[in-house]
């Protein structure tokens, strides 16, 4: 008769002695910060792109100011003209925005920046910083080529007296269209499709508004109110407005960098959501 030999299972480790996955603070986002943004500039000065934009923006902006002086019978100044070319300039701006994120998406290279910087907010923080530098440096070239172009077309300097207020607003317009465009980039992942549907509505969707809506609604609009802040104006003329429902340069610049805000930030929440970053 043959016996059998019982033996004692192993004993399993208790979970509880498997490390916590490490986590980052706070103060670990802020300590990568210089070096995202670090990363980001160079990839910014390095794209044949920007150089391109950077030349459109002062080859645009010295010739319009020069055609208003020479072709334009009405008399005009130097202050009054070298902020003109600001709008096309916004439009540049944000493309070099969307071009930041969209490019990277579209290229495969935005999984190369996450993996050397994991945390997701130090990404789109790192970017928002550059797009909005990269936005004023524009608005800046803009300013000395209208300035170098009025002064070639004939033009007298006219009043000084608030030419630090319209180049500051200027280039506030400048800094936050960057960094909408960058929000846009960051939501479609698709650059011709953001750069399209932004100057569709820019040009198009805002103006068709403005003819069947009151003043009262569409001076929130985006663009209405970035070129209201800027003193540019936008759309036709209404036989309808009423000056009383216009908002300040304060408010209107307000309004506008909002939009920027929530766009960069609603793409920041989809940074988040999707698994292919």
């Amino acid at each position: 008769m043959t016996t059998q030999t019982l033996t004692t299972p192993q004993t399993i480790p208790a979970a509880a002695s498997v490390a916590a996955p490490p986590t980052r603070s706070l103060a670990d986002g802020f300590i990568a910060m210089p070096s995202a943004i670090r990363s980001e500039w160079i990839k910014v000065r390095t794209l044949r792109s920007n150089v391109a934009i950077a030349a459109m923006t002062a080859g645009v902006s010295g010739f319009a100011t020069w055609a208003v002086a020479q072709f334009v019978t009405d008399p005009t100044t130097t202050m009054e003209l070298f902020t003109f070319p600001t709008v096309f300039v916004a439009v540049f701006a944000a493309t070099a925005g969307i071009l930041m994120f969209a490019s990277e998406s579209e290229h495969g290279t935005l999984t190369p920046t996450m993996t050397g910087q994991p945390s997701r907010a130090v990404v789109a923080g790192s970017k928002a910083v550059v797009a909005a530098t990269v936005g004023l440096l524009l608005t800046v070239i803009s300013l000395g080529a209208a300035w170098i172009g009025s002064e070639v077309g004939g033009n007298p300097m006219g009043d000084t007296t608030g030419v630090w207020g319209d180049a500051g607003r200027a280039v506030l317009f400048g800094t936050m269209s960057a960094t909408l465009g960058l929000g846009l980039g960051m939501i479609t992942r698709q650059s011709a499709a953001a750069i399209s549907g932004l100057l569709a509505w820019w040009l198009v969707v805002e103006n068709l508004i403005q003819l069947f809506v009151s003043e009262t609604y569409t001076r929130f609009m985006p663009f209405t109110a970035g070129n209201n802040m800027i003193g540019a104006s936008d759309g036709p003329e209404r036989l309808d407005t009423v000056s009383t429902v216009a908002l300040s340069t304060v408010e209107n610049g307000l309004v506008f960098g909002a939009y920027a805000v929530v766009a960069v930030l609603i793409g920041t929440v989809l940074l988040y959501a999707r698994d292919d970053a």
